[in-house]
């Protein structure tokens, strides 16, 4: 992407193939069938673009208005058609319903940003209902998420496209991650999470907090209207290219006599893309029917809630008092990053309202030296804090504290309190690798049958594109056709896969190395010789591609806290 100092967008050629993919003539029509493939793996993309730019002040809200400084006015979208028409146009001809019932019927009726008639609008829109299999799935992913989005909207009283950025920005994957380091749902790079108060260190990682980065990203968005006096479409712009950008572009086109609002400015060509992006599935939530979109029902209220714990507690125990598998438990609790909640806090966990009674109870009951379980360790000769902390999966500055230590100096002998997981590693989802797993298990071969995409065939095998892709030699956005052989490895040990490992594209800057690029990204450079099938002795060049696999949750690793 264009915007290195404050975004990160992960598959940046996807936007270019497409966009450039939808021309206004006949031949741009036939163009566009045929790339159809393509468009899939770029629907692929919406996972993992990226987060916010950095900021000054903390925001307060005002309600919104659609207006710029000068004084000129944007009028209500224009472009999608009325969505009160009658439930005939919401069902399909069997009767199914394609609205999604009544949350998503309360969301169409807060869309109110401006489309307008704008050619990257509809784009975006022919594209996503193109796609509409994937749409659901994206949208269907978010369905843990939404309704407390929905209410954290509403209660600023913002307009309900925001509801909807997610989809834009992570895919409402929690765990999505960019080359940016952009990171969680609203895809916060390091320095704005910090400046809005999302920790991140060794054990947590606010970014991925659903509930905190909610909270983080709606106040960024309440800074940045205000600051716009209520243009929701150039603060859109400015949380993807960040204000500076903006306030740039708009000086430009005053000292030229030229309109500033969003569709007359010239901005990097993500951004151009962005609010348009946003604009199109609002349009298609608006009238899912017509596009071919079915919106599977989403329940009205919050079935999370949130619980204080008060002290750190073990992950597989607060699961056990609740009553929940652990995977479900961290799904809900995608922040943590270790065995554990973090030892400083924030002290609560998020689980099903349905499971928070016995929960509740049950953790009142618990003794609080059971919450985490204890070892003594006997410090042997020539030990240091540090290789005791990475034995025991836990922190200097933990046993330090625990242990009343000054310094890293230990001497022999001396019986340490360490804190240690409770149940086997194997337990935690997010710790059973400390590296992506490597393609394994029984090749077959694959006839590619009409119809069929990388996204689709991936899907039905349960891999992932990239893994399809690097099976087979092919290239990002890579066509295939009907007949076409394609090698597929049957995946062995799934309950061993890591849910936290991200692909992310790495464009090589110059002075880059391979061992530059690996500490970057927490990764060996074994691992990017073998990823990208590097030949040895071969340099890289500025520009290339590199494909990398990243644990998420160990980005954080070397910020110990």
């Amino acid at each position: 992407m264009g915007i290195t100092d404050s975004r990160g967008t992960v598959f940046t050629a996807c936007d270019t193939e497409h966009t450039d993919s939808f021309k206004t003539d006949i031949a741009g029509v036939a163009n566009r069938l045929m790339r159809t493939a393509k468009d899939t793996l770029c629907v692929v993309a919406i996972l993992l673009t990226s987060g916010c730019a950095s900021l000054n002040t903390p925001p307060t809200h005002t309600p919104y208005e659609s207006s710029y400084s000068n004084g000129t006015t944007l009028e209500t979208d224009s472009y999608a058609e009325s969505t009160e028409d009658s439930t005939d146009v919401l069902q399909d001809d069997e009767g199914h319903g394609y609205s999604g019932g009544e949350f998503w019927q309360q969301v169409r009726e807060g869309l109110h940003l401006p489309a307008g008639h704008h050619e990257a609008v509809t784009s975006q829109i022919d594209f996503y209902s193109r796609q509409a299999r994937q749409v659901e799935t994206i949208l269907q992913r978010g369905e843990p998420y939404l309704a407390y989005i929905y209410g954290e909207v509403r209660k600023r009283d913002f307009p309900n496209e925001i509801v909807l950025l997610p989809f834009i920005e992570s895919g409402y994957d929690p765990y999505a991650y960019s080359h940016g380091h952009a990171a969680g749902l609203w895809q916060f790079i390091p320095d704005t999470g910090t400046h809005y108060g999302l920790k991140q260190d060794w054990w947590y990682d606010g970014r991925r907090d659903v509930v905190a980065s909610t909270d983080a990203a709606l106040n960024y968005l309440d800074k940045l209207q205000q600051e716009f006096n209520g243009d929701w479409l150039l603060a859109l712009a400015a949380y993807n290219a960040g204000e500076g950008t903006i306030h740039q572009a708009i000086k430009r086109n005053q000292e030229y006599g030229k309109p500033v609002d969003f569709w007359h400015l010239d901005l990097p060509r993500e951004t151009t893309y962005y609010v348009p992006k946003l604009l199109a599935i609002s349009t298609i939530i608006k009238q899912p029917r017509k596009y071919g979109v079915h919106l599977s029902p989403v329940d009205k209220s919050p079935t999370f809630t949130v619980v204080n714990t008060n002290t750190q507690l073990d992950l597989t125990v607060a699961a056990e008092l609740a009553d929940m598998d652990t995977k479900e438990l961290q799904l809900l609790n995608p922040g943590f990053n270790r065995w554990a909640t973090h030892p400083q806090g924030p002290h609560r966990l998020v689980v099903p309202v349905d499971k928070s009674a016995v929960f509740k109870q049950n953790l009142a009951a618990l003794p609080l030296s059971q919450r985490v379980k204890w070892v003594r360790h006997k410090v042997q000769r020539g030990e240091t804090l540090g290789r005791i902390a990475s034995r025991y999966d836990t922190t200097v500055a933990v046993l330090r504290k625990n242990n009343e230590i000054r310094g890293n100096a230990v001497r022999t002998g001396l019986q340490l309190i360490v804190p240690v997981a409770a149940q086997d590693t194997a337990r935690y989802a997010s710790l059973i690798k400390d590296k992506p797993a490597q393609p394994s298990g029984k090749e077959q071969m694959y006839r590619v049958q009409s119809g069929d995409t990388l996204w689709v065939i991936a899907r039905t095998h349960n891999i992932s594109i990239a893994q399809l892709s690097q099976w087979n030699n092919l290239a990002s956005g890579a066509s295939i056709k009907p007949g076409q052989q394609l090698t597929v490895r049957q995946q062995q040990n799934t309950t061993q896969a890591n849910n936290t490992v991200r692909p992310v594209n790495y464009t090589v800057r110059k002075g880059d190395t391979l061992f530059l690029i690996s500490q970057k990204f927490n990764v060996s450079v074994n691992d990017l010789k073998e990823w990208n099938e590097l030949e040895k002795g071969k340099y890289l060049k500025p520009g290339q591609k590199l494909k990398l696999y990243i644990d998420v949750a160990r980005m954080s690793q070397n910020n110990q806290g």
